[in-house]
């Protein structure tokens, strides 16, 4: 729990967590992995790029598209990400995904909520990046999912 409290949440809020988990609580939010040594695992921190990246072959732009991610948005600097990915209206069709909530199939609108939302990075398709990448790309950055279903080809 103290790691919750680190990266901004507050007591209140683990409180409430508790209420909803009820008699699993101590279970849930206690346990402790016996199977994987903690000393094997790439933990999450501030140095997460410079610890896990610096050496590798990746080329010095992608270490600092990473550390870019890694350091926006509410979780910055912790080690942890928030990505909002929304490719929704190409790979499930539109009126499948946006039917609750039409006013994110404007991609100006998914923006808007990843920014509001304090999201480290959005990720959706080129299209839709690219229509609002002059007003928000220096605002948010801009992750393109290549992995997507082409419903229009």
């Amino acid at each position: 729990m103290q790691e919750l409290e680190e990266i901004g949440t507050s007591r209140a809020s683990i409180e409430t967590i508790r209420n909803y988990l009820g008699e699993e609580a101590d279970y849930l939010l206690n346990h402790t992995c016996e199977k994987i040594p903690r000393n094997i695992l790439h933990l999450p921190g501030p140095d997460f790029v410079d610890r896990i990246f610096m050496d590798s072959d990746r080329p010095t732009q992608v270490l600092r598209n990473l550390k870019s991610i890694f350091n926006h948005g509410r979780l910055a600097g912790t080690g942890y990400l928030s990505i909002l990915p929304v490719d929704q209206g190409v790979e499930h069709s539109a009126a499948a995904s946006f039917t609750p909530n039409p006013e994110y199939f404007d991609p100006e609108n998914i923006v808007k909520l990843a920014i509001e939302g304090g999201c480290n990075a959005v990720a959706s398709t080129l299209g839709v990046l690219g229509a609002v990448s002059r007003r928000y790309a220096h605002r948010i950055p801009f992750i393109v999912k290549i992995n997507h279903n082409e419903l229009l080809t």
